[in-house]
């Protein structure tokens, strides 16, 4: 197993600087910033498939790798394999919660979802601006989702749900590399995997029905559409109900306004909670039943699967923490 995740990490690790997936972004990101975090979610990956015999071939990765007869296919082709639709994503009683919806789909199918906690991954991630990056398997994929401020326009909420829509788009389009997007640009062709992405939570079908007349009414259809009003102008835009010239001066106000905000300090999250939030729920759930099956004593549950943030004694209030 050693070798063979050396053999894979090396193989990722070569091309993560010059692989980074840009959405209207001219950002890069410097492998010595994450090369910990992509390590140790390629030993999860391992472990995982070493413990649990249950696992099958991924039903999302390669998906959309032939490109369908347009954008609506691929959205609505990606859907169904989730088994969910645009209208759950809007029911969703707030963008936190619609995230917290997709994620449970995603990991559903065996793709992996972790989100950066600092003080509780093998690295902080210390003034990178990346959103986050998706790491290769043929059964256990995983999604990186980065946290923090981006220092633009967009509450992190939202951005999280676009940022996740758009990597569960790259999985399906076998695109594996960190990603970087620039939320707030108003280029004429960002690409297919952000115009999917647009269908996926921006319907055209939908979005031609609202009202976009004025910055409030852009913000209350962002929250309808459980997006930040960033992406909603921007997706107003490409569709022609919002000229260019307005979507920018929408941005700048929405910049200067989310950059003005009271920023509340942040709490020290419970470790359990902590861990919960990095592993990714399906993977520590999927390694508890390897822990009851005596595949792993608790010491070395508390090693491999919790970075030795928790002792045996608190297994069972991180089992708890899982709901």
């Amino acid at each position: 197993m050693l070798e063979q995740l050396q053999t894979k990490s090396e193989k990722l690790l070569q091309g993560l600087t010059r692989d980074t997936f840009t959405v209207n972004s001219r950002s890069t990101v410097d492998l010595r910033d994450i090369e910990l975090i992509v390590k140790d979610l390629l030993r999860k990956q391992e472990l995982l498939k070493k413990h649990d015999g249950t696992l099958v071939k991924n039903p999302i990765v390669g998906r959309l790798r032939k490109p369908g007869r347009s954008v609506q296919e691929d959205a609505r082709a990606l859907l169904d394999a989730l088994e969910l639709d645009a209208h759950s994503i809007r029911s969703a009683k707030s963008k936190e919660a619609a995230l917290e919806l997709m994620i449970r789909h995603l990991e559903a199918k065996q793709v992996l979802v972790s989100r950066s906690v600092n003080n509780f991954m093998p690295q902080r991630l210390q003034g990178v601006k990346f959103s986050g990056m998706t790491i290769r398997d043929t059964k256990v994929p995983y999604i990186f989702l980065a946290g923090g401020d981006h220092g633009d326009s967009q509450e992190p909420a939202g951005r999280q749900v676009f940022t996740l829509t758009l990597m569960a788009v790259l999985v399906a389009r076998g695109i594996f590399a960190p990603v970087t997007y620039d939320g707030r640009s108003l280029a004429p062709d960002p690409g297919r995997e952000y115009d999917i992405v647009g269908q996926i939570l921006m319907p055209v079908e939908d979005v031609g029905r609202v009202d976009l007349s004025s910055l409030e009414a852009v913000k209350t259809a962002a929250d309808l559409f459980k997006v930040t009003p960033s992406a909603m102008t921007v997706r107003g835009m490409r569709m022609g109900l919002i000229s260019p010239d307005v979507a920018g001066g929408y941005l700048d106000e929405l910049e200067i306004e989310y950059s003005g905000r009271a920023r509340p300090q942040p709490r020290a999250p419970k470790p359990v909670n902590a861990i919960r939030k990095y592993n990714g729920r399906e993977f520590s759930v999927r390694m508890l039943e390897a822990l009851d099956a005596r595949r792993l004593s608790p010491g070395d549950f508390c090693r491999t699967v919790c970075l030795n943030r928790i002792r045996p004694s608190e297994i069972n209030d991180f089992r708890e923490a899982l709901g």
